[in-house]
This record gives structure tokens, C-alpha cells and sequence, in this order.
């Protein structure tokens, strides 16, 4: 099956996956991740399992590009995702974890409060005073 990314309909001239991957290659500014493959399972196996292949490639005045294949149910999709993109995605995940580091913060301060344990800080602050 043709992925949904293909520029051209005949099966003489490669994909955008595989024109991306063929340009980047090998050239002296990029580094490229061994591919990693993730075989996602839902619960009880309901729906069939889907393998993901993910590879990153970064060049050095571009950023990431990141491609991405999915198998399911017998069927591929192969997707390039572009350095705007991915730097998309890296910064939405670093906002979440800002984001759940501050609500775990905020949380050991309530069960240290509840429990009557005073911050570090004014503790310090108060044998230093005196």
C-alpha cells in the first residue's frame, strides 16, 4: 500500500519517505539513531497489535527530521515528520514536564505542610537570624 505521503503516484520515483531518507544519508553533517521498534499491544489483544518503527536523524543547520513507519492490520504508513514538526513535539513534551514537575512540587509542599514540616528555607532563615 502506498503511504499517504507519496508525491507521486507511480511506483518508478520514491516516496517522500524514502527520497528524505535517500538525501539525508550519509552526508557529513547529519547523525542518524539506529531504528527503534515498538510493538504497541492493547488490552487483551483486542483490535491486533501495531509496530512502530521510529528513527530520528538530525542535521546540523536543519534540526530533527523523524521518521516513522506504522504496520497494523497488514497495512504500512510510512510518515516524515520535518524538523518544524519535531521541534514541535519536543517542545509540547518539555511543557508537560515543567508542567507535572510543578504540580509534584506542589504537592510535596501540601503533604509536608500537613504533616507540620516547616520549608527548608524559613527554617534556615530563622537559626540564621538569631
Amino acid at each position: 500500500m502506498a503511504s499517504s505521503n507519496d508525491p507521486n503516484a507511480s511506483g518508478n520515483m520514491p516516496d517522500l519517505f524514502d527520497y528524505t531518507l535517500g538525501q539525508l544519508k550519509d552526508l557529513p553533517d547529519v547523525l542518524m539513531t539506529k531504528e527503534s521498534t515498538v510493538r504497541a499491544v492493547p488490552l487483551l489483544g483486542i483490535g491486533g497489535s501495531r509496530l512502530f518503527i521510529v528513527q530520528t536523524i538530525r542535521q546540523r543547520e536543519r534540526g530533527d527530521t523523524i521518521l516513522l513507519e506504522h504496520v497494523a492490520q497488514g497495512q504500512t504508513v510510512r510518515l516524515v515528520l520535518p524538523p518544524e514538526v519535531a521541534q514541535v513535539i519536543a517542545r509540547q513534551r518539555e511543557a508537560l514536564t515543567a508542567k507535572s514537575r510543578s504540580k509534584g512540587a506542589q504537592q510535596a509542599v501540601a503533604t509536608r505542610a500537613e504533616r507540620g514540616i516547616e520549608p527548608g528555607l524559613k527554617s534556615r532563615r530563622k537559626r540564621g537570624a538569631k
